[in-house]
């Protein structure tokens, strides 16, 4: 059996691109894969437009299709025009609901942010022709199952290809670079800035807690719109934050080695699992991550959630204060998270779950 891998793969910037080299690595160790067409083909699947070709071939020929995000919503509304997505959105939801579809299509400025859009994922038609669907979380599965009760839905962990973390001495000659001192309790913010990842209330959190520890924040990673960017101007100016721009993959790791800890909230949520997450848990951080079914499993041990809506703000305060008065406890956090990444999100026991799952299906 040969498997076709469908997938944006590096240098594109994407997290799909990232998780996808390191799952076809894992995978062609165990068995022959392919880019394009196989006796059995795997589709990679997101709300990116660089998934609009491989979209199309997971409804041509049927294979396993991998959702990345569970809600495809602004994925449609990237990729149609608004004939074609309010037909896709009746096909998903009825024709008595053609109205809202088309008040969707009129407002899709404001989808980034409004908690509407991520109700409405549009999945039916590729949950409907796949053989089967692999999700990363307990929330993705249920969205699926709400679309296409009979669906052969599998949840296999997000992987993590542990890299050669920097050394000690690298990451301490980075901090002092940057004006941060070794006593400085270190957040970090990575990925792409978009509006879920709640950066505004990470910034005024961040300048409340300052009066009360000594902490700093690197914010890395690049804005998706300059209208978001202009509007946190004003907050990104503060004392202690350091601003940098999207890096490559060797960077990533040495500003991933050099925090204390990482910040990574979502909301609203769309049933994908971050990579981001599981990249600074695998190493020993501490992850602050929004209170979601997405995030349900991981034990309580191992990372910090913070409930969205009005206590947010509040709570990561508090979190940031604790983290940086007592940093013993802000590693214990780390060390319980690297364990449970090593012990379930290994390459070679992903890859396993990946193969049992495409060999069901070509048999």
């Amino acid at each position: 059996m040969k498997v076709g891998f469908f997938s944006p793969l590096p240098p594109a910037r994407t997290g799909v691109a990232d998780y996808s080299a390191s799952l076809l690595r894992a995978l062609r160790s165990s068995g022959a894969v392919e880019l394009g067409e196989g006796d059995i083909n795997l589709y990679h699947l997101g709300n990116n437009p660089l998934h609009r070709e491989i979209y199309q071939r997971a409804l041509e020929k049927p294979g396993v299709a991998v959702l990345h995000d569970a809600v495809l919503q602004h994925f449609f509304l990237g990729s149609f025009s608004e004939q074609q997505y309010v037909a896709e959105f009746v096909y998903n939801y009825g024709a008595w609901n053609e109205d809202q579809a088309h008040e969707l299509w009129r407002g899709r400025a404001r989808s980034a942010s409004d908690p509407q859009y991520f109700r409405y994922p549009m999945l039916k038609r590729v949950a409907e022709r796949s053989l089967a669907l692999i999700v990363h979380n307990p929330a993705a599965a249920e969205i699926v199952k709400a679309h296409v009760p009979g669906a052969a839905i599998h949840e296999i962990p997000h992987l993590l290809e542990l890299p050669e973390v920097p050394a000690r001495r690298a990451t301490e000659n980075w901090r002092r670079k940057i004006g941060i001192s070794e006593r400085t309790f270190l957040f970090g913010v990575f990925g792409h800035l978009r509006e879920s990842k709640r950066l505004a209330a990470v910034l005024r959190a961040f300048h409340r807690a300052c009066s009360q520890a000594d902490i700093a924040l690197l914010v890395a990673g690049d804005f998706v719109s300059r209208d978001l960017e202009k509007a946190l101007e004003p907050l990104l100016g503060g004392e202690g934050i350091v601003r940098i721009g999207y890096t490559p993959e060797r960077d990533f790791w040495l500003h991933a080695a050099a925090v204390d800890a990482c910040i990574n909230l979502r909301y609203p949520t769309a049933g994908e699992t971050s990579g981001i997450s599981i990249r600074l848990m695998g190493i020993g951080k501490p992850v602050l991550m929004s209170a979601s079914a997405e995030t349900s499993g991981f034990p309580d041990a191992t990372c910090l959630r913070v409930d969205a809506g009005p206590a947010e703000e509040d709570l990561l305060m508090e979190f940031m204060v604790w983290l940086a008065r007592f940093p013993q406890d802000a590693r214990a956090i780390g060390e319980r998270a690297a364990a449970h990444i090593r012990e379930f999100h290994t390459p070679e026991r992903v890859a396993d779950m990946y193969w049992e799952v495409m060999r069901a299906c070509y048999h």
